[in-house]
């Protein structure tokens, strides 16, 4: 089914508006919104002083909450996400004796291939190679 803007050769221009994004407050707006809350003694201060900062009245308690806590006091923003750890020094340690291991294989079965070579060679030139005491 067609519109009438169809129809007339004109398209309804639609509107993509940019992914809104949260609000974070820093400790000193926080400290100074609390300050002008506890400033306000007559009715309807405290809701104007709301709408004016585009809070909520959950803002407020999450905020005094944490004021009574001593949280607000030279904080500063905390980055989200769980803490780094530090490394545990086994940890490391394995890892070290892992990348040894590692390259000692690679060497072993370099040596065992120049070995196997050297076989080869004698072999097609004929020189017998002298056997290994079986004790080494």
């Amino acid at each position: 089914m067609s519109t009438g803007l169809e129809r007339s050769g004109m398209r309804e221009e639609t509107e993509v508006v940019a992914k809104a994004r949260r609000r974070r407050f820093t400790a000193s707006e926080k400290l100074r919104v609390l300050r002008e809350a506890d400033r306000c003694t007559r009715p309807g201060d405290l809701g104007a002083l709301l709408r004016r900062e585009g809070l909520y009245s959950s803002h407020l308690s999450a905020w005094r909450a944490a004021r009574k806590r001593g949280e607000l006091a030279g904080l500063t923003s905390r980055p989200r996400g769980p803490k780094p750890q530090r490394p545990d020094p086994r940890e490391r340690r394995i890892a070290e004796l892992e990348r040894e291991v590692k390259r000692a294989m690679a060497r072993a079965e370099r040596a065992e291939g120049l070995v196997e070579l050297q076989k080869k060679a004698a072999e097609i030139l004929g020189t017998p190679l002298p056997e290994r005491d079986a004790r080494r």
